[in-house]
């Protein structure tokens, strides 16, 4: 039985991103001076952004990027608002700095829609006992896996080479998580009947894992970090035809370790030279990876920005040369229903190969099931 959920007016909507303003910090509401101070006025059409977002070249990125935000400008109530509250006119917008980035801290408080539609499903975060989940209302979840298994291929190949084991406690558990979403539609399209879940069922995991090996399988084992802790601790073996991929995790169950502390940890203890990773996130339907050192490859649907900590307008990319760290904005392209431009909690610093690594948390964020993890 499909789930109904209740959407409030637009007006409503742009009533109370009015009110939440009063308890959003003030650098994130504080008018930009390079931005003309117009109200948003619909002098735009509604652009068609139903095109196969995986052959989307570098070069035509801006191009889309800027109709989507224009797009979601007008027929987003809660971004409208937000654009509204800081003068901004989007027709002035022409390049991916200049574009207002919303809070992330929105998908915990409001319905961030681009139209009016039924969810066909809800994905929520994990979280923890004392933060308030966000929420993503997904209008064609079968867009979000498809473009899942696109951007997988991007970067690792056919679904159907490989066998998948998914090691995930805690998101298990849940019926509303994207990350098994997407892990059960892995293996169900992977068509390879040793793939499949574990909870904590660690020996029939080591079986499982010995038994592949010894068929030469390529395999991977995609898990949350704090559960491939505890398994490689206790299952030590040598690994060479699978691979291991942390999607984050420790969810305050054990002892913080940086990434590259706990890649070595996992190294040792599975026989196998590096860690790959993924980085995802409830807000987003695009995934980015990390085939070795916490360095992650942006997809064709996704470009990261990183912002100064003292001015959120003070924005640059991998093509700036500048190799400070800062904090993560995201473009994603596949979030043509709720918000496309993101502003994160995660501090990030680009590698000189245009690819980017998450390095920790801002002060005082919330911390969240998929990001307890340090650099």
């Amino acid at each position: 039985m499909k789930t109904i959920f209740t959407a409030a007016s637009n007006k409503e909507q742009e009533q109370d991103v009015n009110e939440l303003f009063c308890h959003v910090p003030l650098l994130i509401i504080v008018d930009r001076l390079k931005i003309n101070r117009f109200r948003l006025k619909n002098l735009f059409g509604v652009p068609h952004f139903k095109e196969d977002l995986t052959v989307i070249e570098n070069s035509r990125f801006l191009k889309h990027a800027i109709e989507l935000f224009r797009h979601q400008a007008t027929h987003n109530p809660v971004y409208k608002a937000f654009l509204n509250h800081l003068s901004v006119d989007p027709i002035s917008i022409s390049t991916l700095h200049e574009i207002p980035f919303l809070p992330i801290s929105f998908f915990k408080s409001h319905e961030v829609k681009t139209g009016e539609y039924i969810p066909e499903r809800c994905f929520e975060s994990s979280g923890t006992t004392t933060t308030q989940n966000s929420k993503h209302y997904i209008k064609n979840t079968q867009a979000y896996l498809s473009n899942a298994e696109a951007l997988f291929k991007e970067a690792y190949g056919e679904l159907d080479q490989y066998c998948f084991l998914a090691l995930l406690p805690s998101y298990l558990e849940r019926t509303n998580s994207s990350l098994v979403c997407m892990a059960d539609y892995f293996i169900q399209k992977s068509a390879h009947v040793e793939s499949g879940f574990y909870l904590n069922n660690h020996q029939a995991l080591y079986d499982k894992l010995l038994e592949l090996e010894a068929k030469k399988q390529p395999t991977i084992l995609i898990g949350v970090t704090f559960a491939l802790v505890d398994f490689a601790e206790n299952y030590p073996m040598k690994l060479k035809y699978t691979t291991i991929m942390e999607t984050g995790g420790m969810k305050g169950r054990k002892k913080e370790m940086t990434r590259a502390e706990l890649h070595a940890l996992l190294s040792t203890h599975l026989g196998v030279e590096k860690i790959h990773a993924e980085y995802g996130m409830t807000e987003l339907l695009s995934q980015a990876y990390s085939r070795a050192d916490g360095i992650f490859k942006m997809p064709s649907t996704m470009k990261v920005l990183l912002r100064a900590l003292d001015d959120p307008f003070d924005v640059w990319t991998a093509n700036d040369d500048r190799r400070q760290a800062g904090v993560i904005n995201i473009i994603d392209l596949a979030n043509e229903d709720s918000v496309a431009f993101i502003a994160t909690d995660d501090l990030g610093v680009f590698s000189a190969d245009g690819g980017f690594s998450v390095t920790g948390r801002v002060d005082k964020s919330d911390i969240r099931g998929c990001s307890l993890l340090a650099v």
